[in-house]
This record gives structure tokens, C-alpha cells and sequence, in this order.
């Protein structure tokens, strides 16, 4: 089967033809349309997800029907929620509320929070964007898409890179150094116990641990090292963490009871006898291995489920599948990682993934497209 290539993007699960029923999303589509032009960023919420285009406009659709809301004309960056979007515009950053539902969607007539940017900051957030970083850090601490918007950030914390939870939230500082902090009732602060905290404090595991990449999904964690290793922790509900799940193990037990061979796709192998041990809460980082001893890039983290991109152009996702999150053409769940084998039946290789939700959207190039292009144009 040839590739639908029509952009750089890719999606699958709960997405914008969900009011049809799961099975509309189950195969990857395409994000845009090739005349639309390519995507750069991609930031998806509960129903709403915001692009960012490579010559640098900004668009906000919503999921069932694919309607983009109306956005000033200096956007810069997005950040959607379920009931806000906040914005990085060309001298602020200010907080919208979403009315409406389907196609009759729209921003409210004023922000309903505002916070000024002098000219300089403005142009580091428009780069920032360009480079990968940028929402939800920005000057002088981070953005959220609900009230409060702002937080501010000690003066000592020198954010490279930070990601939201549902309940908490993840730093990684210029040394690699990683900070947790928010609700932990599910261990997904990575410091041992079902603690909260209130202020950014050091993951004392990986302490000495050079890390490139975090992912923060609903109630669960993921970090990523320079040698590749991958570090998961929190909540395993539906084996998002890719130790044994009793929900994943009554999903894939219904959905071997159509499939004799209790194979569903890529390296996945039955789980242990019944009866075996299951893990609800992994309060320390765990390190994880991929199927044959691949290593891990970049990580994308969920309401429950798990993506990850390795070195070698692959993807592998697992945990919670209902709306077909997984990519691999069904809606059972997983609590061993699977490989997303579409891509590479069409030719294609995995560069980048980011997950909403229920969703998962996943950046893509044919291989051939690599030659020629500079060490910046890889990256990005």
C-alpha cells in the first residue's frame, strides 16, 4: 500500500472525525493537506489542537469536524486547553476563552488575561518556537491554559526544556538536571512516594543521569537520556509505564479472542500466565527496555498511553488504546511497547511524536529526503 503523503505529520486515535466512532482514526492520517503546506509544531489538548506552519502562521482546529478557530494575526504560539488557548503574540501573552461547540467554536471578544512582552522577548519566543522550544516556558516562568495562566519560576532555575501533566509538571534544566513538581497521589513526581509538592525539587534518581528529553502525560512520566535509555514512572493504569496491567491484560485478552494467534503487530509478545503480578504505581523512574535493545529519541506521554521515537526512525506505543491511540489498527490497550509498523510498510521514517490525550501525532520523513539536507534541517 503506497503512503498517503500529504505532509510531514501524521495522526491517530480520537481526532477530528470522532463523532463517526473509533474506527475513523484507527489508520494514520495525514494533519494537513499537502497544498496547506508543512507543519513545524504540533500542540494538542483535549479538543483542540494548535499548528504551527513553517513559514510561521498559527492555526487552531478542533477535534469533530476540524473547524480552525479564528486567531489574531500575530500569533507567534498556542497553547490550547479544554476551556482557554493561551497565546504568545507580538506584544503579549494572553489567555482566550473558548465558547461554543463543533464548527460554531470560537475565542471570546476580549483575553481574559494579559501579560505585556517587550520587543526582545517576543522575537525569543517566535525562535524558540522555530527551534522545538518556546509555550509553555516563557520569560520569567511558564503559561498553563487555565486560570491561573502565569507561574513563576525561581531566578536560580534555568529552564531548557518544560512539559505539563495533567496534575503536575517537569524541568529540565541546561545541566540536564530534572525537576517535578504538583500532585503526586500517583507517583508521577518521580521522588518515591504519593507526595505533592509545591516547589520544583530534584528527581534524586536520575541525579547524574545526562537527560535530553521529558514527557509528562496525564498522571505518568517519561525521560529520556543522552545514551538513549528510557526512564517511565507514575501511574500504569493501562500499562502505560510497560509493566503488567490488568486493564491491558482484559484488553488484549478480548482482543486475542478474535486473533488465534495472540500476536497483534510488531515485537509484541503475550503477557505471563494469569494470575501474574500486576503494577498500578511505579513511584521511582524504572528503566524500560525496548524491544531488540533499541534506543530511544523521544518520548511522547498521554492521558495513559506511551510513544516513543527511536535512533533508528522506529515508533513504539503502549498503554491505553481505546480510541485507537496506538497505531496499530485496533483499540486494544498494551502494556509491552509495539511497533507502529505502517510507517515503515510505507517507506517512511519517524522523526518526532507528540501526544494529546487520546490522540497521537507523529512527524515523518522518507528516508531519501535525508540526503542533502544540513544538520539544522535534520533536526527539525
Amino acid at each position: 500500500m503506497a503512503a498517503p503523503w500529504k505532509g510531514a505529520w501524521f495522526r491517530f486515535g480520537f481526532g477530528w472525525e470522532a463523532w463517526q466512532g473509533p474506527e475513523a482514526t484507527l489508520e494514520p492520517q495525514p494533519l494537513r493537506e499537502e497544498e496547506e503546506g508543512a507543519v513545524l509544531r504540533v500542540r494538542p489538548g483535549w479538543s483542540l489542537v494548535a499548528l504551527t506552519a513553517a513559514e510561521g502562521s498559527v492555526e487552531l482546529r478542533g477535534f469533530g469536524g476540524g473547524a480552525s478557530l479564528q486567531l489574531p494575526g500575530d500569533c507567534v504560539a498556542a497553547l490550547p486547553g479544554e476551556g482557554h488557548v493561551v497565546l504568545a503574540r507580538k506584544a503579549a501573552l494572553e489567555a482566550w476563552a473558548v465558547r461554543g461547540a463543533g464548527k460554531g467554536r470560537r475565542l471570546e471578544l476580549d483575553p481574559q488575561w494579559r501579560r505585556p512582552l517587550a520587543p526582545t522577548e517576543a522575537l525569543g519566543l517566535a525562535r524558540q518556537e522555530r527551534q522545538g522550544g518556546g509555550l509553555p516556558l516563557v520569560p520569567g516562568g511558564f503559561v498553563v491554559p487555565r486560570p491561573p495562566f502565569f507561574h513563576s519560576l525561581p531566578a536560580s532555575l534555568r529552564a531548557r526544556h518544560l512539559v505539563l501533566g495533567h496534575e503536575h509538571v517537569l524541568l529540565l534544566d541546561e545541566a540536564g538536571t530534572l525537576f517535578s513538581w504538583g500532585s503526586g497521589r500517583h507517583g508521577q513526581l518521580g521522588h518515591g512516594d504519593l507526595e505533592s509538592r509545591l516547589e520544583p525539587q530534584v528527581v534524586e534518581a536520575l541525579q547524574g543521569v545526562a537527560l535530553k528529553e521529558v514527557a509528562a502525560g496525564g498522571w505518568h512520566s517519561a525521560a529520556v537520556s543522552e545514551a538513549g535509555d528510557l526512564y517511565l514512572w507514575g501511574w500504569n493504569e493501562s500499562g502505560q509505564l510497560g509493566l503488567p496491567s490488568k486493564a491491558a491484560a482484559v484488553s488484549q485478552g478480548a482482543a486475542r479472542d478474535t486473533d488465534s494467534t495472540g500476536l497483534s503487530s510488531g515485537d509484541a509478545q503475550p503477557r505471563g500466565p494469569p494470575g501474574a503480578d500486576f503494577i498500578s504505581i511505579q513511584a521511582f523512574p524504572a528503566l524500560l527496555d525496548l524491544p531488540q535493545e533499541a534506543e530511544a529519541l523521544k518520548a511522547g506521554c498521554g492521558s495513559r498511553h506511551t510513544a516513543v521515537v527511536t535512533r533508528t526512525g522506529e515508533l513504539y506505543t503502549w498503554g491505553w488504546g481505546q480510541y485507537g491511540q496506538l497505531g496499530h489498527g485496533d483499540t486494544a490497550s498494551s502494556d509491552q511497547p509495539r511497533r507502529v509498523d505502517r510507517f515503515m510498510e510505507w517507506g517512511l521514517s519517524v522523526l518526532d511524536v507528540t501526544c494529546g490525550p487520546w490522540a497521537t501525532f507523529v512527524r515523518v520523513r522518507r528516508p531519501e529526503e535525508d540526503q542533502g539536507l544540513s544538520g539544522a534541517e535534520a533536526e527539525h
